[in-house]
């Protein structure tokens, strides 16, 4: 359950990250509760995780999922440069977190 609440924090980063640059564009309260909310549920979430899962593990897995999410949701939503280089390190980050999972 601890891997499962570490996910969730890290979707609900990719959520904060993604309603920052929403607040930047549109500066409407939806969008800064949303940003609040994503932020607030990922804090919990990883508290709930490193209940049971060692600090450097869970932080290096919670920050990769956010990192990633954040920049793939920009290519998505936003037109963000989608290289190869680009790509290819944001898998390289993923990896590292999923290699961090197999090893814990």
């Amino acid at each position: 359950m601890n891997w499962a609440f570490l996910i969730l924090a890290g979707i609900c980063e990719m959520v904060g990250v993604l309603m920052i640059n929403k607040w930047h564009h549109d500066k409407n309260v939806l969008s800064l509760l949303y940003l609040i909310a994503g932020f607030g549920a990922s804090f919990v979430f990883l508290a709930l995780a490193m209940e049971t899962l060692p600090m450097g593990t869970a932080y290096a897995v919670w920050t990769g999922i956010g990192a990633s999410g954040g920049a793939i949701l920009g290519m998505i939503f936003y037109n963000e440069p989608k290289n190869a280089a680009r790509i290819f390190f944001i898998a390289l980050v993923l990896g590292s977190a999923i290699g961090l999972k197999l090893i814990s």
